[in-house]
């Protein structure tokens, strides 16, 4: 049974890195899915086993958080922002500086994948009608989310993981995490107005398509107001001693109770492809610690002195899993291997593999959402035109926080 586990598992991350197995037309998601299935039909994990191995208020605030995001889709907050955003500002300079704050701000709080998402096409559009080219205004946004969403517990999924492994507090993360994801938001536009200065015009292969006329978006301001309520409500709430999946999931109630909007159309924006892929990933991982190889793997680690405690590791560590099979499956993984690191440790962790997403294409969801939206917009953002303003933002990005976190005290070199 323990080469089972381990085929399906290398057979797993194999796929979380290549995002795809070629010749089939299976993600990252149906590639986990398969394997936890796998799992069960072969013996396994039994039932039992893999509720067990379902971190499930992790995934309760997922859940929570995307249906207080589709309360601010609903009231088209989202493409109206994206709209005003690229049609605000008049210089490159300006409108990139604009773009940046509003897509860290945002991630900080409704999750960076959730509002790349939302407001890629839009952002897209807005954009070929002023004659702009918008791809370094695309990784700006893809860096700016990466970087703002590490401010906070539930500013990305392996944050959220991080938080619950670790019973974080909201407030507490924000002042050790908030001050290098600033720092790494200003890094994102600093290095993208460098790299692209002088380009900002539309050129020839930006496969663009020519412009597109702008129709106007609007916004339902009640069904916005409700959103912003629910969102200063549910920052309340992390500051009492409630369990903060009850606190969202309080919140995302609230909001499901409405006369406009139906609770069906909310649902239906939630990712639940993500949330397949958190609990697949979850019974993966479990599986292979029935083995006993990570506890033994750690112990080895732990005797070299080689465990992720302290910034020396945990830099090289996050970067390479981050681009390889992706931040959210590494921390997956790590945390499944190492069940009780420091918590200094956690906010490295949560910090590093966050900033390290915007070294390559591929190395965080956000940035695949915003390349996939943009081709589905008639924007091609290419892995080495990323890569160009991806590894000095995640190479800076990192440095700036190890520096900050030994400082801190908060690990060791």
């Amino acid at each position: 049974m323990t080469a089972t586990i381990l085929i399906l598992f290398g057979a797993t991350y194999l796929g979380m890195a290549l995002g795809r197995f070629p010749g089939l037309s299976i993600d990252r998601t149906g590639i986990a899915l398969v394997a936890a299935i796998l799992l069960l039909a072969t013996g396994a994990l039994d039932t039992e086993q893999l509720v067990e191995a379902v971190d499930f208020p992790t995934i309760f605030i997922l859940l929570g958080l995307m249906i207080l995001s589709a309360q601010y889709a609903g009231s088209g907050f989202y493409d109206w922002c994206a709209l005003k955003v690229a049609q605000a500002a008049r210089s490159p300079a300006r409108l990139l500086a604009v773009i940046v704050l509003v897509a860290g701000g945002l991630s900080a709080v409704l999750a960076n994948d959730v509002v790349v998402f939302a407001m890629t096409p839009m952002l897209c559009v807005g954009l070929l009608a002023r004659k702009l080219d918008p791809r370094p205004y695309l990784i700006a946004l893809a860096g700016a989310a990466n970087a703002g969403s590490a401010a906070t517990v539930i500013g990305n999924p392996q944050n959220i993981l991080i938080g619950q492994v670790g019973h974080l507090d909201f407030w507490h993360f924000l002042a050790v995490c908030g001050v290098p994801a600033l720092a790494a938001m200003l890094i994102v536009y600093v290095t993208v107005w460098l790299v692209w200065r002088g380009r900002f015009g539309e050129p020839e292969d930006a496969g663009t398509g020519g412009t597109v006329p702008v129709a106007p978006v609007p916004l339902d301001r009640w069904q916005l107001g409700k959103a912003v309520a629910a969102t200063l409500v549910l920052l309340v709430l992390f500051t009492r001693d409630i369990p903060q999946e009850h606190a969202v999931l309080l919140v995302a109630g609230v909001m499901m109770v409405s006369r406009r909007m139906a609770s069906r159309d909310m649902l239906g924006m939630v990712d639940w492809h993500l949330l397949i892929l958190f609990a697949a990933l979850f019974a993966i991982n479990h599986a292979l610690g029935l083995t006993g190889i990570p506890a033994a793997l750690v112990g080895d680690l732990q005797a070299a002195g080689w465990l992720p405690d302290r910034l020396a590791v945990m830099v090289p560590l996050a970067l390479a899993g981050s681009n390889s099979i992706g931040n959210v499956p590494a921390v997956i993984l790590l945390l499944a291997a190492w069940p009780s690191p420091p918590e200094g440790a956690l906010y490295g962790l949560a910090l590093l593999s966050t900033l390290a997403g915007n070294l390559l294409l591929p190395g965080s969801l956000a940035n695949i959402i915003v390349a996939e939206r943009a081709a589905a917009a008639g924007v091609r953002l290419g892995f080495v035109e990323h890569a160009r303003c991806g590894v000095p933002m995640a190479l800076l990005s990192m440095a700036v926080a190890a520096v900050w976190l030994w400082a801190g005290g908060w690990m060791p070199l």
